[in-house]
């Protein structure tokens, strides 16, 4: 049986079909929170990759802003094909 992290910690595991794609989902991670180094392992001989990092769910890594405030304020006013 695995063991449970410390409290205020969450283990992360990303499984992604490339290294870069798995390393993009930890980046944004690490803005959110402070975490340790992470740890990448081949799942398999196509390129899959599997991360594992550890996140201090107790510590923001930034202040934290919410998505509205962050959004690219150059799309605001453009619409979608699909919209009404």
């Amino acid at each position: 049986m695995e063991s449970l992290p410390s409290e205020g910690h969450a283990e992360v595991r990303i499984v992604a079909a490339t290294p870069e794609a798995a390393r993009r989902v930890a980046e944004v991670l690490r803005h959110c929170f402070a975490s340790t180094e992470q740890r990448s392992y081949p799942v398999d001989d196509q390129g899959g990759t599997r991360l594992h990092l550890t996140l201090d769910t107790a510590h923001t890594a930034e202040p934290p802003q919410s998505w509205l405030s962050t959004s690219n304020s150059t799309e605001r006013g453009q619409s979608h094909a699909d919209e009404v």
